[in-house]
């Protein structure tokens, strides 16, 4: 685990990431905020990839809670199966479908406490919804995150909680909202589990990792 970075080293970065992509996008695909719920949870344990092609054609028949209850968890099961754990994925749609309808009126609540009572709805999946949806400086902490966070010293942390609080204690206000976003992004298609792409990383100068793959 690196050590924590300075205030000033932190915003340079973020301020790097900004310049690079000013508006960066979860690569989740919805047309809701019933849709980007499902499509988080569905995401555990899976590519955003396999989820957005598993997801087309089942968002345009099933968009709301009320038509996913009226597909089933069978129906549900076949469009979905091509993900892994799809079955108590698809219990999880269908129980959280049912309470959004029955507790709801078939809206998604924008509270974390609510959205974390739901079937197959935790903390990280909540913080995903909040943020993208209503913009919310919810901070999600996912494998990439992790990585990036203890590699470069950005928001160090023995668990993905630990990394949580650093994020929220250290990135700068201005750069809360889209952090997880750039983090996410990073991880994934630069600072990689196996190879990091070091040479053509944009805060290699200011990272505090050892291991450098130049």
């Amino acid at each position: 685990m690196a050590k924590q970075l300075d205030y000033h080293t932190i915003r340079e970065i973020f301020t790097r990431f900004h310049a690079h992509d000013p508006e960066p996008k979860g690569e989740l695909e919805h047309v809701n905020a019933y849709t980007l719920l499902v499509a988080v949870a569905l995401s555990a344990q899976a590519t955003d990839a396999g989820v957005n092609k598993a997801t087309r054609a089942l968002f345009q028949i099933a968009d709301t809670p009320q038509k996913m209850l009226d597909l089933g968890e069978e129906g549900l099961t076949q469009h979905i199966k091509t993900i892994g754990l799809f079955r108590q994925k698809a219990k999880n749609v269908i129980k959280m479908s049912r309470i959004l309808v029955e507790e709801y009126d078939g809206e998604v609540p924008n509270s974390r406490a609510a959205l974390q009572s739901l079937p197959g709805v935790g903390r990280k999946t909540a913080n995903v919804v909040l943020n993208m949806w209503w913009r919310h400086p919810a901070q999600a902490v996912d494998t990439h995150i992790f990585r990036v966070g203890n590699r470069t010293g950005i928001c160090p942390g023995k668990d993905v909680d630990a990394v949580e609080r650093a994020i929220e204690d250290n990135v700068p206000v201005d750069f809360q909202l889209h952090a997880h976003h750039w983090l996410i992004l990073h991880g994934r298609y630069h600072c990689k589990a196996r190879k990091p792409m070091c040479a053509t990383c944009i805060i290699r100068d200011l990272c505090q990792f050892e291991d450098k793959n130049l």
